[in-house]
């Protein structure tokens, strides 16, 4: 058996447990990784891996998140119009969605994100998703001008604009251009928060 590779703790220690998870995934799949081979592979002890994520689904996508450029600002500036904040939010999904989405990610996603494990931690992190501050800021400010009636989304409906661009990014091959962001926002949702809001104006009444 051999040695520990050496006695690192913190951040170093982390990013060497990162590391090895994201190449056995690589190199295994989901199906096939095991707490114990990231362990050998990264010089340290399944405990130690344990004491940081509770089970091999937190494990990957704590990988997998390392991966993703920079997180969404929860906070973008106001654009003046409903329709601008939303463009400005697409594109930024966009250009976070283009930094992870080469061929070799885009397998990787396709068969992990299959299981419902995975499902489930997702499922539990998008409550707090900075997605979800991004468009409750949106939305209030297009109440505020008057440009739309206070609306609450469903967690579906908070991931769409994800769902919306990455599909985008895996069938179209290409970068995502300008008008492809436009016409997500003016084809798919904007109509859906105007249909959202003709609907609770007729419940209302």
């Amino acid at each position: 058996m051999s040695e520990p590779k050496s006695r690192r703790r913190g951040a170093e220690l982390e990013q060497a447990i990162l590391d090895a998870a994201w190449a056995e995934l690589s190199e295994t799949g989901y199906n096939r990784l095991t707490i114990e081979a990231v362990a050998a592979r990264a010089g340290t002890s399944k405990p130690v891996i344990y004491r940081r994520w509770s089970n091999r689904a937190e494990l990957v996508l704590a990988a997998w998140n390392r991966r993703l450029p920079a997180r969404m600002d929860p906070l973008p500036a106001d654009t003046g119009s409903l329709r601008g904040d939303l463009v400005k939010m697409f594109s930024e999904i966009a250009r976070r969605v283009e930094g992870m989405l080469s061929e070799m990610l885009a397998g990787v996603m396709g068969e992990t994100f299959r299981h419902p494990e995975i499902t489930a931690v997702l499922r539990e992190r998008l409550h707090n998703s900075p997605l979800a501050e991004v468009l409750t800021k949106i939305l209030a400010e297009a109440a505020t001008r008057g440009e739309l009636d206070p609306l609450e989304l469903s967690p579906r409906l908070i991931q769409l604009p994800i769902n919306l661009v990455r599909l985008e990014a895996i069938h179209g091959g290409e970068k995502i251009t300008d008008d492809t962001i436009h016409a997500l926002v003016d084809e798919v949702y904007l109509p859906l928060l105007r249909g959202l809001e003709l609907t609770a104006r007729q419940t209302a009444s």
